[in-house]
């Protein structure tokens, strides 16, 4: 009897949704600090697999906390390490 229960609350949604978790809550959310200057916290993402135009295939998102003013640059997929700082460098 004990394996038909188990394998009764293993395969109910509302038994997986609804079970208690061994592991202790995370604690409470701290805020994030606030920049004091601008650029001093960035934010850089890549938006990629899109429609090739004029060689690039990708656009390389970069903002700034403090002042919400974003960057975007047309790139390509292969962009090295070295070539984000380039970029980053050039755009900014």
């Amino acid at each position: 009897m004990t394996k038909e229960v188990k394998k009764y609350i293993e395969g109910c949604d509302q038994c997986q949704r609804m079970k208690n978790r061994a592991e202790m809550p995370a604690g409470k959310l701290r805020p994030n600090k606030v920049p004091e200057k601008p650029w001093q916290h960035i934010l850089v993402d890549f938006i990629t697999k899109l429609l090739v135009s004029k060689d690039h295939d990708s656009i390389l998102v970069m903002c700034d906390r403090f002042s919400k003013i974003s960057h975007f640059v047309a790139t390509t997929e292969k962009t090295t390490a070295e070539g984000l700082t380039r970029l980053f460098r050039d755009n900014v």
